[in-house]
């Protein structure tokens, strides 16, 4: 198989690695399996128009994007629209859609799995237009995020405390609002203080997927949280007990329509960790084996 590689060069660890010498390794790795690879390294502005380039080259087989989570959510929104393989290269903080594939986490392991792996279909799900491999949220998550944006961190370390910083800032006033869950069971209006949509359900005392190809959407729905329930919920969170807090529901849908009555002007989501502006009404959809992936042959999901 002939497969590009497009490296974000300020994503997670790439930032700083000597990436040059990572490609001639890399290359080394994929010609013992018989594989040809050629590598482009980018920046981060440049990643998005790098894998669409990549992905409709002449004779190219598959991918590969390495980078944090925003790097490999839109290199998998363009396998899913283009149909090309994509091989995961985890080099981000949480790395939460490697994780959910049982990726090696280490780049080393990860590029012999990819180059001695086979393509399979997992599932991807969308927001209206948008896909994520991930997760979809609103309200508590998004207010977080919009303030550890305006941190300043360079390493995985300081991502995860400028995280902590933000949910003591959050926590001063956390959100309420009202919100409408459109299922095929009907209308469910609720006021909350946030609600997230995985794809697929997340795993037992984790934050990620124990796989994406169940072809179920998650949803967890947080009721209006006081400073002192936010820090508890973020503890749980922690220890992974997020599932016994009263303050958490959950369940299971192939399809949700999220509408507000009442948007605040400016309100944003989140999509697998970039900030989005929030439509006032979001539909979404699991696309059960949607997206192909080169994985580790050991990995649990059907052939395409």
């Amino acid at each position: 198989m002939r497969f590009i590689a497009v490296l974000n060069r300020d994503g997670g660890t790439l930032r700083t690695m000597d990436l040059d010498a990572f490609c001639r390794t890399a290359q080394e790795v994929f010609e013992r399996h018989g594989h040809a690879l050629e590598c482009r390294i980018v920046d981060g502005s440049d990643v998005e128009t790098a894998l669409r380039k990549a992905a409709s080259a002449d004779g190219v087989d598959a991918v590969l994007a390495g980078g944090g989570d925003g790097t490999i959510s839109a290199a998998a929104g363009i396998a899913f629209e283009t149909g090309r393989p994509l091989g995961v290269l985890p080099a981000g903080t949480m790395n939460l859609f490697a994780r959910a594939l049982k990726m090696p986490l280490g780049l080393p392991e990860a590029l012999e799995a990819i180059a001695d792996g086979a393509v399979v279909a997992v599932d991807i799900a969308t927001a209206n237009d948008r896909t994520f491999v991930h997760q979809f949220s609103v309200g508590i998550h998004a207010r977080l995020v919009r303030i550890r944006e305006n941190m300043t961190y360079s390493s995985r370390v300081g991502k995860m405390l400028a995280s902590l910083r933000a949910i003591g800032a959050a926590a001063m006033n956390p959100p309420q609002f009202e919100a409408e869950l459109h299922t095929s069971k009907g209308v469910e209006k609720r006021r909350v203080s946030g609600i997230a949509i995985s794809n697929n359900p997340l795993g037992d005392r984790q934050i990620y997927a124990d796989g994406p190809h169940s072809g179920i959407l998650g949803v967890y729905i947080a009721a209006p949280l006081t400073t002192m329930a936010l820090f508890k919920l973020a503890v749980d969170v922690f220890l992974g007990t997020w599932r016994d807090s009263p303050m958490v529901s959950e369940k299971e849908v192939e399809e949700v329509t999220l509408h507000f009555p009442v948007r605040k002007r400016g309100a944003q989501a989140v999509i697998d960790g970039e900030l989005i502006n929030l439509d006032r009404s979001v539909t979404l959809k699991v696309h059960p084996g949607a997206l192909k992936l080169v994985l580790p042959k050991t990995a649990e999901t059907p052939e395409p």
